[in-house]
């Protein structure tokens, strides 16, 4: 597999005056342009116009984004600094609804704050020792990932064929993914398996990213439409279907891309098992269910212009909900850097990632 080090999805350049720089999504799969974000105006647009998407990925690039321009403000004191940085936050968190965790990383950046604060820390110190938190968020999704990918490696088959929806790979996350981090370790565990991407309307996800993605990490993989699912499945081509998750409830309902619930349906009609990816960051305890999950609304024009190409008549009504809750009774287990949770209830939930929640307030 190529070394994904000079490809990162997001990373931080240089020291505490420093700036994100991050792959443009919406430019793939014709060309792999990074672009550099200096302000958080910038980062808020980059996560909101999709440049940068996927749950774990927008979580970084907040907890990085948050921290641009703050040296220019250490003069003015640790009070001020804190609030530079709580009006950097409230803006980033209007950015998008769904995931999760861009609304945990900077609950960590500010608690970090408080925490240096606290012990005397100031000046450039002070915004050095955010800037350490904001990468170390990154690293430790790195190694999530990995974890993720070892706790469910075991589930694909040699020979067998997987379906996944939209992408939950590297491109998403620090590296390797959520769902496809499973597929990559089973790779590399020597298995020969065979990978259906749905294409994921309407921006394409699967067919512009996961396609890309996986054929540059070797893996043997077929596009379809996403209203072949079904047909896939009825031929016996389908042993299993993984995805990623932008945010879990307690109960274990999960907010994914939309189309996700309709491949979940498709999947329990054929008896083939449905799994979710994702990290203990993606979970939200204090959602009892998927009902409480707000589910972002996009642009019309994505679904009546796609990609700038007028495909619907002018002035048509549009519904663009950029999310559906796949119900916890559809999925056969959560895949975890802590393990595979299964079956998925609130109590197994609360066991394996309560614990661990709970040690992070």
């Amino acid at each position: 597999m190529p070394d994904q080090t000079e490809t990162r999805t997001i990373e931080w350049i240089g020291g505490v005056d420093g700036f994100v720089r991050l792959i443009d999504q919406t430019r793939l799969p014709g060309e792999l342009v990074f672009r550099e974000c200096r302000t958080v105006e910038e980062v808020w647009e980059a996560i909101r116009s999709l440049r940068v998407r996927g749950a774990p990925a927008i979580g970084i690039a907040a907890a990085m984004g948050a921290l641009l321009g703050l040296h220019q403000h250490v003069a003015e004191g640790p009070v001020a600094l804190g609030e530079r940085l709580r009006e950097a936050s409230a803006r980033l968190r209007t950015s998008r609804p769904t995931a999760v965790n861009l609304f945990w990383a900077l609950a960590r950046v500010e608690r970090s704050l408080k925490q240096a604060t606290e012990s005397g820390c100031s000046g450039d110190k002070l915004v050095s020792r955010l800037l350490d938190e904001a990468r170390e968020i990154g690293e430790e999704d790195r190694r999530v990932c990995l974890a993720i990918g070892d706790s469910g490696a075991h589930l694909v088959g040699e020979g067998c064929g997987v379906l996944t929806h939209c992408n939950a790979g590297a491109l998403a996350t620090a590296d390797y993914g959520t769902a496809l981090a499973v597929l990559y370790r089973a790779a590399e565990n020597g298995r020969r398996f065979k990978v259906y991407a749905d294409e994921t309307r309407p921006l394409l996800q699967g067919a512009r990213l996961t396609a890309w993605e996986l054929q540059r990490r070797g893996i043997d993989v077929t596009l379809i439409c996403d209203n072949m699912a079904a047909q896939v499945m009825k031929e016996g081509r389908v042993q299993l279907v993984i995805v990623g998750a932008d945010r879990i409830a307690a109960n274990g309902d999960t907010a994914n891309k939309i189309g996700t619930y309709g491949v979940a349906v498709l999947a329990r009609a054929h008896g083939i098992p449905f799994y979710v990816a994702a990290p203990a960051s993606t979970f939200d305890l204090s959602l009892a269910d998927g009902s409480a999950i707000p589910i972002e609304q996009r642009d019309p024009r994505e679904v009546t212009h796609g990609f700038g190409k007028a495909t619907a008549p002018e002035g048509v009504s549009v519904y663009n909900p950029a999310f559906d809750v796949t119900p916890a009774t559809l999925i056969e287990a959560l895949i975890t850097e802590v393990g595979v949770i299964r079956p998925v209830n609130e109590e197994m939930i609360r066991g394996m990632i309560g614990l661990r929640d709970q040690t992070e307030q």
